[in-house]
């Protein structure tokens, strides 16, 4: 499912301090100040054998650049091992605090015991943010994070960055401070735009710059920031993803933008699954499109991963 960056939550966190003159993350992280830079990514990796076609037909054939995973999901085992035999590959982990499916459903990896406000009376994740919130505390929250790190690690991953499936991690306060502690404790690269924010703000509202203030503490961490983060596609009608992205390309601002996508090649009981599928089938056709591929190639459009941006951190300066 969709994720964006959900910030609402942090409004007790601070005022935002947009500066129009301020350097783009993507010069910090040594590109120059004209460079549009472009992370690609396929979410939810791990969560259907489609989900896991699509990863690799959109990084293969086409021009998608990083994925993450669903650790509780069923098909792990499948995508973990397309990463063992690809070790190039940008491989992140999709922290997922919710199973929304009707049918197909999923529960926590630290155990249900362990979590209990992270589960519902039938012992699956919650299907919605709403529905977690109340109930469940940092501390759970926390363990959970921590359970799907140390179990991608065990079957041999190691993870290039955390991000939050449909945003969960994003809704309150306490639950993005748990997130960001550890990615900070184990140096792994977190979701977290802090520049011009063009399709941020206009997706998810003004409230999305008031992370903001805390985009020095991840910075001086020691983990990449970006400049923009695009969640937007998995609205976007089947028959004109093509067309939509071709035209978000031509109108990036300078600066390092993720795009999100839900590319899939469904497989007959897909549907069965989710409504969505003639959707993310749309994803893996735009992702793998000459004319996608040839706007990056004539717009001069850099597309990087998660993987380099770490690397180019390294050797950059404090805020």
């Amino acid at each position: 499912m969709v994720r964006g960056c959900l910030f609402g939550a942090l409004l007790a966190w601070g005022s935002p301090r947009v500066g129009s003159a301020e350097m783009t993350f993507a010069e910090r992280l040594g590109w120059k100040p004209d460079a549009v830079v472009v992370i690609l990514h396929v979410d939810d990796a791990g969560m259907h054998h489609a989900a896991n076609r699509g990863v690799q037909e959109t990084l293969e054939r086409g021009v998608a650049t990083s994925f993450a995973i669903m650790m509780p999901c069923p098909w792990v085992p499948e995508i973990v091992r397309y990463v063992r035999d690809h070790p190039g590959v940008d491989a992140g982990l999709h922290l997922t605090l919710t199973a929304e499916w009707e049918l197909y459903r999923w529960g926590p990896v630290a155990g249900r015991t362990v979590v209990p406000g992270l589960v519902d009376g039938d012992g699956y994740l919650w299907r919605s943010v709403a529905q977690v919130v109340p109930r469940a505390n940092a501390d759970e929250v926390e363990r959970e994070i921590r359970a799907q790190v140390d179990l991608a690690v065990a079957m041999g991953l190691k993870p290039t960055h955390i991000d939050s499936h449909m945003g969960t991690l994003f809704a309150r306060p306490e639950y993005f401070e748990r997130f960001l502690k550890v990615g900070v404790e184990k140096q792994i690269p977190i979701l977290a735009c802090g520049g011009h924010m063009t399709h941020a703000l206009q997706e998810n509202g003004e409230a999305v710059a008031q992370l903001k203030p805390i985009i020095p503490r991840i910075w001086n961490a020691g983990l990449p920031v970006i400049d923009d983060l695009h969640t937007g596609s998995y609205g976007w009608p089947p028959a004109e993803k093509t067309r939509r992205l071709v035209e978000l390309l031509q109108s990036l601002k300078p600066g390092v933008t993720e795009i999100l996508f839900h590319a899939s090649v469904p497989t007959d009981d897909f549907p069965r699954v989710t409504g969505s599928s003639a959707s993310r089938f749309a994803d893996t056709q735009a992702l793998t499109s000459p004319e996608v591929r040839k706007v990056l190639e004539e717009s001069g459009i850099q597309r990087t991963t998660w993987r380099e941006l770490m690397k180019r951190r390294s050797a950059a300066a404090p805020m």
